[in-house]
C-alpha cells in the first residue's frame, strides 16, 4: 500500500499493529475482538508466499480490521449489541473473502455504535470508543472503532459501513481518510443492514492511495491506474447555503483556510448550491428509520431490553412512520439525486466540510455553532454527510492539517465515478500536506 509497507514482511506489519493494540486499546476501546492467532498464521503463510515469488498485490500482508457488523467466518458478528449474543458467522462476507484473496491479514473486529444506528460510538454493549486525540471525546460513529484503530496505529486500515456518514464522520473526528464509494459498487452480503437503500461499505485509511487500493479490492475492480490530475486541471464547487450556514468556529476557520490553500495551488473553486436541501432531514429519517425498524421488528418484539435504550427509541420511531411518508420520501430522494447531479455539472467534485463540529465530548447532548444556534449532537454530526447516502454519490473525507482537534474536508464525486473522485482527492491531499495550514 505504501513504500514502507512494501518493504516490510507481513509478520513485521502485524507485530507493529499488535504492539499498537497492546499500547493503546485499553484506553481507546477500538476493538471488540483481536484474532492474534489467526492473524499470525495468515501473516506467516503470506510471507512464505512472498519468498516463493508470489505477490497478491498492494494488500499482500497488510493488517486490516473489520467493523463488527461484517461477517468473518468462525467469529461472532455482534453489531455491538447484546441482541446478537451467540451469533457466529458461518461464512465470510464477499468483501472479507476478497480481502483475504488480495492478501490482507485480518486482525480483528472493531467496536461501533450499536447496529450502526448512531454517530458517536457511545451506545454499544462493549463500552464507548474514545478518540485517540482526546479520550474525553467521541471517535465519531458509527464506525468509531475503525477510525480510532487506524488513527492510533492499530492496523494499517479498517473496513467500515456508512448509512448516513458512518465512515466519513469518524474519519473526520479522528483525522484519517474515509471513503464512501458510489452506491452499489461494493457488495453488502454478510453485512448486518441498517437501511438497504442507503447502506455502503468502504475503507478507513491513512492515505487516499491506500483507500483506492482497498476500494478496488472491495469492489472487485482493477487497481486504479489513473494519474492524479495537476491542480490547475481540477474544478471544484464549494457548497454554500445549508452546508456552511451552521459550523463551529474551528471548522469554519479550517475550511476557509483549506479553500485558500487549494486556490493558491491552482485549483479552480467556484460557489455552488444544491436545491431542495430543506427536504434532506425528513427524507433521510423517513427512509432510514422505517427500513431499520422493519429489519429489527422480530427482535424489537422479543428482545427489546437487549438494545441500548436510545437505539431502541430510534427504532420505535421508525415503526411509527406511515407508509405514505415513506413513499413520499422515496420520491423526494429522486429529486435530491437530480439536485446533486445538477450541482456537479461542469466540475470534478463538490467540496464542503465533513463535520460541522470537532469531535464532541462524551455525553454531550447538544453543540453550539458559531452563530449561536444550538443543535443536538446527532443532528450536527449527520448534517453534512447524510445527503450523499440518500443520493448514492461517492464521497471521501480528508484530514485538514490543524493545530488542534481534527477537521475533515469532504469531496463528493459523480455517481459511478469513485475512481475519478479518488484521483482528485489524491491531488488535494498532496496540496493539504505540503505544509501546515495557517
Amino acid at each position: 500500500m505504501t513504500t514502507t509497507t512494501a518493504t516490510m514482511t507481513a509478520s513485521d506489519l502485524l507485530d507493529a499493529s499488535l504492539a499498537g493494540i497492546a499500547e493503546h486499546d485499553a484506553r481507546i476501546n477500538a476493538f471488540i475482538l483481536v484474532d492474534e492467532d489467526g492473524a499470525r498464521e495468515a501473516a506467516r503463510t503470506l510471507d512464505q508466499e512472498r519468498q516463493r515469488g508470489v505477490d497478491r498485490g498492494p494488500l499482500h500482508g497488510v493488517p486490516i480490521s473489520i467493523k463488527d457488523l461484517i461477517d468473518v467466518a468462525g467469529q461472532p458478528t455482534s453489531a455491538a449489541s447484546l441482541v446478537r449474543t451467540g451469533h457466529v458467522a458461518s461464512r465470510d462476507a464477499t468483501i472479507v473473502r476478497r480481502l483475504r484473496d488480495a492478501g490482507a491479514v485480518l486482525i480483528g473486529k472493531t467496536n461501533l455504535h450499536e447496529f450502526a444506528l448512531g454517530t458517536t460510538s457511545e451506545e454499544t454493549a462493549f463500552g464507548a470508543v474514545h478518540n485517540p486525540h482526546d479520550i474525553a471525546r467521541s471517535a465519531g460513529g458509527s464506525s468509531g472503532g475503525s477510525a480510532a484503530a487506524v488513527a492510533a496505529g492499530m492496523g494499517r486500515a479498517s473496513i467500515g459501513s456508512d448509512t448516513g456518514g458512518s465512515i466519513r464522520i469518524p474519519a473526520a473526528a479522528c483525522g484519517v481518510v474515509g471513503l464512501k464509494p458510489s452506491l452499489g459498487e461494493v457488495p453488502l452480503d454478510g453485512v448486518v443492514p441498517l437501511c438497504a437503500t442507503f447502506d455502503h461499505v468502504g475503507p478507513l485509511t491513512r492515505s487516499v492511495a491506500d483507500a483506492a487500493s482497498i476500494w478496488a479490492v472491495l469492489a472487485g475492480r482493477p487497481f486504479p491506474r489513473s494519474e492524479a490530475p495537476s491542480p490547475t486541471a481540477i474544478k471544484l464547487a464549494a457548497l454554500g447555503g445549508y452546508f456552511t450556514a451552521l459550523l463551529d468556529a474551528d471548522v469554519r476557520t479550517a475550511f476557509t483556510a483549506v479553500l485558500a490553500r487549494l486556490r493558491a495551488a491552482g485549483v479552480a473553486i467556484g460557489p455552488r448550491t444544491v436545491q431542495e436541501t430543506e427536504t434532506i432531514i425528513e427524507t433521510y429519517v423517513n427512509i432510514s428509520l422505517a427500513e431499520a425498524a422493519h429489519w429489527h421488528a422480530p427482535t424489537l418484539d422479543s428482545r427489546a431490553a437487549d438494545y441500548q435504550p436510545p437505539v431502541r427509541e430510534r427504532l420505535e420511531i421508525g415503526r411509527g412512520i406511515k407508509a405514505v411518508d415513506y413513499l413520499r420520501a422515496r420520491d423526494r430522494r429522486e429529486s435530491l439525486i437530480q439536485a446533486v447531479d445538477a450541482a456537479l455539472d461542469a466540475c470534478d467534485a463538490l467540496v464542503l466540510p465533513t463535520l460541522p463540529i470537532v469531535a464532541p465530548i462524551h455525553g454531550a447532548a447538544t453543540v453550539t455553532m458559531d452563530n449561536g444556534e444550538t443543535l443536538t449532537v446527532r443532528a450536527a454530526m449527520l448534517r453534512l454527510t447524510q445527503l450523499f447516502n440518500i443520493t448514492g454519490h461517492p464521497a471521501i473525507s480528508l484530514p485538514i492539517p490543524t493545530a488542534g482537534l481534527p477537521v475533515g474536508l469532504q469531496l463528493v464525486g459523480r455517481r459511478g465515478e469513485t475512481e475519478v473522485l479518488l484521483a482528485v482527492a489524491t491531488t488535494c491531499e498532496r496540496i493539504l500536506n505540503e505544509r501546515e495550514l495557517s
